[in-house]
């Protein structure tokens, strides 16, 4: 049987900070298939991005293994590092600050492209390729970012992504910038060359009508550890972990007309500065217990439903 293309074992990173260590990801395990799209959700601050930054290299884990392919890649370096780069890229939240205002379209495109064996007329031919393939306008391809909106700006990130022709790309929040109907278009942009190049996704976003949208599992994250992790249906159709219900009670209803059911979230949030062992949710869970101050595991409930909860553990 193949290897998944991403595994991630058991990996963390901690920041020190002067009151000891900052625990931004915390032992978190899971595996992307070729194609596929994982969608990472969970609140401002729990670690997606952190965790995606890792994944791909941008920041050292503090522990754990990150394997592409079966390859271990979490500590290699030169010329073995330089081809993770080509294979793994991202996407940034801004599409404004991730590009070099100094350059304009076609040459943010085509700096990527200095990498490979091609000769310069080559290397024009890709470029104007990747700018039709993300729909660049020709008018455009001489314009800097300040002269452009942030739906086009971010079309020149996806091109520039897409340069080396990777095989994962960490999508850090690609949208929530964006106006809602410039959106909509990114999002079918993605997915569109996802079927066309058979890409791998890690969709990080706080927005779960979005990750709904686009992903075939989805991970919710809380204070840089895994709480819940199964397909999209499951998770819509059948919510186990009690953060996981608020989150989707505080999705807007577009019926006026709908009572609307929210969870509030009441008490302290834990502080990700060495925490203690437990669930962190554990200080705002109505149905928390004595058991959720012992160490909990993501652990699978029923066919790839995966639940780090003693309660729902218990139920099930």
């Amino acid at each position: 049987m193949a290897a998944p293309l991403i595994e991630v074992k058991n990996v963390k990173k901690y920041f020190n900070v002067p009151a000891g260590k900052n625990h931004a990801v915390d032992d978190v395990s899971f595996t992307i298939e070729k194609g596929e799209t994982l969608g990472v959700v969970g609140e401002s601050g729990c670690g997606k991005s952190t965790l995606g930054r890792t994944i791909i290299r941008l920041q050292e884990a503090t522990d754990g293994q990150v394997l592409l392919s079966g390859e271990d890649i979490t500590h290699v370096t030169g010329k073995k590092l330089r081809a993770v780069r080509e294979k793994c890229q991202i996407i940034f939240q801004d599409p404004y600050s991730s590009l070099n205002p100094r350059m304009n379209v076609k040459s943010t495109i085509l700096e990527p492209l200095k990498h490979l064996k091609l000769s310069p007329a080559q290397r024009k031919e890709k470029a104007a390729e990747l700018m039709d393939l993300v729909g660049i306008d020709r008018r455009l391809r001489e314009s800097y970012p300040h002269e452009m909106d942030g739906g086009r700006r971010q079309r020149v990130g996806i091109a520039r992504a897409l340069a080396l022709n990777p095989e994962f790309i960490v999508c850090d929040e690609p949208v929530s910038a964006l106006d809602v109907s410039i959106q909509a278009q990114v999002l079918n942009l993605l997915m569109d060359l996802q079927d066309k190049m058979g890409m791998a996704y890690m969709f990080v976003t706080h927005d779960l009508s979005v990750v709904k949208h686009i992903s075939d599992h989805i991970a919710v994250m809380y204070l840089g550890q895994l709480v819940e992790k199964c397909t999209t249906a499951e998770l819509f159709s059948n919510t186990l972990h009690p953060y996981t219900q608020a989150l989707l009670s505080a999705i807007p209803v577009a019926n006026i007309h709908a009572p609307m059911k929210r969870i509030p979230m009441k008490g302290e949030i834990t502080s990700p500065i060495n925490p203690k062992p437990g669930c962190r949710f554990a200080s705002r869970c109505p149905y928390a217990t004595e058991a959720c101050h012992q160490p909990q595991k993501l652990e699978e409930v029923s066919p790839n439903h995966f639940v780090s909860c003693c309660r729902v553990r218990e139920i099930n």
